[in-house]
């Protein structure tokens, strides 16, 4: 993603980047005019932060207004990014398959390729459980808000074609040419030309509770019919990986 607000952000990040790319509403695809962005990264400790009874920092995170911009931003040490890519954590694979890249740098290229290997079809319970926290949380709502639901649906979708197709897709319009919801354009453009809290009006929250129930359900049958393996086989090539990383920072 070309801005040079956000490069110079990522080009002042207190470690080497192995890549920044942009998640969120930006990356879904329903950005309001006032969302902040969400930067997201791999950042890589020297040999001196990882060898020693002291663990350097595995997470870094930021929140401020920087450059004008909003910025939400967190980046995680390659051992602890690469420990998540093995567990069943589609957000993570969303980041690093984002194409709304920052910085970037070919080991990021070297560990899409390793990352595709990292999908399994497992990864139905990330986007499972995901899901039903967000609705539960939709439902408490008072009034009720247009990015929740976005949010609720854009997993869901994700979810169904990781399933179908093995790739990572997160932006919600993409996502809809093949399932066609006709209810999705109007809400994508009323967040799109509205704020990032804007409010659903007469919500009729049984059509929407309907439509997130067979989704869920499109969801378990694409799951249980999936031809994706059962587990990754990924993990020695991350661990190289690993060591080069470190290795180059001496």
């Amino acid at each position: 993603m070309k801005d040079e607000r956000l490069e110079k952000i990522a080009s002042e990040h207190p470690f080497p980047l192995v890549f920044a790319t942009i998640s969120g509403a930006h990356l879904y695809g329903f950005p309001s005019p006032d969302s902040d962005f969400d930067l997201r990264g791999v950042h890589v400790l020297p040999l001196r932060d990882v060898v020693g009874l002291e663990v350097g920092r595995e997470t870094v995170q930021v929140e401020e207004i920087r450059e004008s911009l909003d910025l939400d931003l967190v980046t995680h040490d390659a051992k602890k990014f690469f420990g998540l890519m093995l567990k069943k954590n589609g957000y993570v694979l969303e980041q690093l398959f984002s194409p709304l890249i920052v910085q970037t740098s070919p080991e990021h290229e070297e560990l899409k390729e390793v990352g595709k290997r990292c999908v399994t079809k497992h990864h139905a319970h990330h986007y499972f459980g995901f899901a039903k926290t967000e609705w539960k949380l939709f439902e408490k709502e008072t009034p009720r808000r247009v990015k929740p639901l976005l949010y609720i649906f854009r997993i869901l979708l994700t979810g169904i074609n990781l399933m179908q197709t093995g790739e990572v897709e997160a932006n919600l319009t993409v996502l809809n040419k093949k399932l066609r919801l006709s209810y999705l354009p109007e809400l994508i453009q009323r967040k799109i030309g509205g704020t990032e809290k804007g409010i659903l009006p007469d919500t009729n929250i049984g059509f929407y509770r309907e439509e997130y129930e067979r989704l869920v359900l499109e969801l378990e049958k694409e799951y249980k019919r999936s031809n994706l393996p059962e587990t990754s086989n990924a993990k020695a090539d991350l661990n190289d990986l690993l060591i080069r990383l470190r290795l180059k920072q001496q």
